[in-house]
């Protein structure tokens, strides 16, 4: 092969790891220090609802949906589109992981059961913990007392 056409296959290669999206990339490319669950946070609105709800136990999407609409009092409404966009990326990203469960017979076989990975209860453990200090240091300066 001509070295001119493997130095450019090299140099498209770089080029299209540098630009890749640290979601979209496959864990093949991830480091070690990416892996680490303090490289997750800030967790978003519905990531978090999402993997507060897996916590308790594997649920399909759309008891996904119901628990965080029942735990957040309706103050957090899931809609499919966003639902199924961070179960995707929280797929990617190996924080949850598809089940084995499979629906009942008299449940819609289109449903997927879904759980935590280890990972992904690291990742809420460690943005719980940072939420719990947020808290403290808003109780310390007497900002929930001003309302």
């Amino acid at each position: 092969m001509d070295i001119s056409i493997q130095l450019d296959f090299l140099s498209w290669l770089r080029f299209s790891i540098s630009i890749m999206d640290r979601r979209q990339s496959t864990s093949l490319f991830r480091t070690t220090r990416e892996r680490e669950p303090q490289s997750f946070l800030p967790l978003s609105t519905a990531n978090l609802h999402i993997l507060l709800a897996l916590a308790s136990g594997e649920r399909h999407g759309y008891a996904i949906m119901q628990e965080v609409n029942e735990t957040s009092e309706g103050a957090i409404r899931l809609g499919p589109g966003t639902l199924y966009r961070s179960i995707q990326a929280l797929v990617e990203d190996d924080l949850i992981e598809e089940s084995t469960r499979r629906p009942g017979r008299d449940e819609d076989q289109r449903r997927r059961y879904y759980r935590l990975t280890l990972l992904g209860r690291r990742v809420l453990a460690a943005e719980s913990r940072r939420l719990a200090d947020l808290l403290a240091l808003a109780k310390a300066r007497n900002v929930l007392h001003s309302f």
